[in-house]
């Protein structure tokens, strides 16, 4: 049999989920037969024609579909032209009346990768099914490898190329194109904002409108108004009808930024918007139909929040079919050097000014810190220090006081990672381990480094390696 590659491509299913595969055909037999099949080993959907095929590929995302050429309302064909206008389309298997090559190769001029005669083998079918889903993993994983060696330092809009870090990028990786709600947590100042405009600049939706609205920043009494919207006359003051954020949202994402503050009644009426998918205006007894994708974020422990009761558990439950989680700045400083220089590259456009550099000692100060206000509060730090500058690089001295004059940060262990995934957590503890132990040798040594090399038993090029590796600067240990 021939075989014939796309270069479409979408994200694979997470790997705890089997492959998706969308059946169309239209005699049930030949479904039934298929299931029993693959069923066991897949998830498989089924369509009786072209257009419900359609709509199902739109829908579901499956990994492979198998295409009957012979259906009524829309024929294979038709499904095959209608996929090719598509970006992102699944791979297909066409099947085909025994003695049919001719019309199963112009099937695969279409884009079919490749056909099955009726009837056919169970194991034949099988073969074929595993080896155009390994040929699906093997083209994706190369467009996210392409995708890494393009962005090395970091991921779209993100900045980054941590451990904890290339963890969110993969979980946005995988469900940026699947229609599903994601919940977005992690500390004030980690960017998740950045986040929810990433998974959307990557889905199906990124040419329908990004809507963001700060949940903490309206008071109860008009967040329902400016979600769901009000027609004239719904309350003293509404003078004319206006759409809510739903609305204005309509076929794109809607982010709903620190959703935990949200009061009972509005996450009632959220939890049937997303049930439903209608909205209900002020003053309007219609319900409206919205295609809308939910992107929510908060800085506060949700799960808590649910067992004292202040946010609903089945929202929770809704909103978090799929969650990200933000590493603070502290959990990921091999990422400051990066952050910094692409912040002063930022200014200086902004700015209209040379581009400045950091001094080895700045660049200590910077990493040392703790950061409590994470990205944000770094951003801010060095567009001042950018604008006081008076010298052709930033030095400690053009650095707030709490940055240059503060001790190294603690680094606490367990306490500062719990929440990253258990290989990032262990290899945070583990880098603060030896920053710690090998900066108190410097110490001890005053920063000489052979004496320091011979102090942990290593040669001296090991360990000039890994004080760049950690970002240690020697000069802090040395006397004067």
């Amino acid at each position: 049999m021939a075989s014939a590659e796309t270069s479409r491509t979408r994200p694979p299913p997470p790997a705890t989920e089997p492959a998706r595969i969308l059946i169309a055909d239209d005699e049930p037999a030949a479904r039934v037969g298929l299931r029993r099949a693959l069923g066991k080993a897949y998830g498989v959907i089924e369509a009786a024609d072209g257009r419900e095929a359609l709509r199902l590929i739109d829908a579901e995302r499956p990994d492979l579909v198998i295409l009957d050429l012979n259906m009524p309302v829309m024929t294979g064909f038709q499904v095959l032209e209608a996929l090719q206008e598509r970006d992102a389309a699944p791979r297909v298997i066409v099947l085909t009346a025994y003695g049919s090559e001719r019309i199963a190769i112009e099937a695969m001029k279409k884009g079919a990768c490749d056909y099955l005669a009726k009837p056919y083998e169970v194991d034949e079918l099988r073969l074929v099914v595993a080896r155009e889903l390994q040929t699906h993993r093997l083209v994706e994983e190369n467009e996210r490898l392409r995708r890494a060696i393009e962005t090395p330092d970091g991921f779209g809009e993100l900045i980054g190329r941590s451990e904890p870090m290339r963890a969110v990028y993969d979980v946005i990786e995988r469900v940026s194109d699947l229609d599903v709600t994601v919940l977005i947590q992690g500390e004030s100042g980690t960017g998740k904002d950045v986040v929810a405009r990433e998974l959307h600049a990557r889905s199906g939706r990124r040419d329908a409108p990004f809507v963001a609205v700060n949940c903490a920043a309206l008071p109860d009494t008009l967040i329902e108004s400016e979600l769901f919207g009000h027609r004239k006359g719904a309350f003293t003051g509404a003078t004319s009808d206006r759409k809510g954020k739903f609305e204005t949202a309509d076929t794109g994402t809607l982010f709903l930024d620190e959703i935990g503050d949200m009061s009972a009644s509005v996450q009632a009426k959220l939890l049937r918007v997303l049930e439903t998918k209608t909205v209900e205006p002020l003053g309007n007894p219609e319900p409206v139909a919205v295609d809308v994708r939910v992107i929510s974020a908060s800085h506060q422990d949700l799960v808590e929040a649910t067992r004292t009761g202040d946010f609903r558990e089945d929202l929770y439950y809704r909103l978090k079919v799929v969650d990200v989680t933000l590493p603070p700045l502290r959990a990921r400083r091999d990422d400051v050097p990066l952050l910094a220089a692409a912040f002063l590259e930022r200014f200086a456009a902004k700015h209209d000014r040379p581009r400045l550099e950091l001094s080895p000692e700045a660049l200590a100060r910077l990493t040392d810190h703790a950061w409590p206000g994470n990205v944000r509060e770094l951003r801010n730090v060095i567009e001042k220090a950018f604008v006081l500058a008076t010298g052709d690089r930033i030095e400690p001295r053009d650095l707030p006081p709490e940055v240059a004059d503060a001790p190294p940060a603690p680094r606490r262990g367990v306490e500062e990672v719990v929440g990253l995934p258990f290989q990032a957590a262990k290899k945070e503890v583990l880098r603060a381990f030896e920053t710690e132990f090998i900066e108190r040798k410097l110490r001890d040594h005053d920063g000489n480094i052979s004496r320091t090399a011979g102090a942990l038993g290593m040669a001296r090029q090991s360990l000039q390696q890994k004080l760049k590796e950690l970002g240690i600067n020697v000069n802090r240990f040395r006397e004067g």
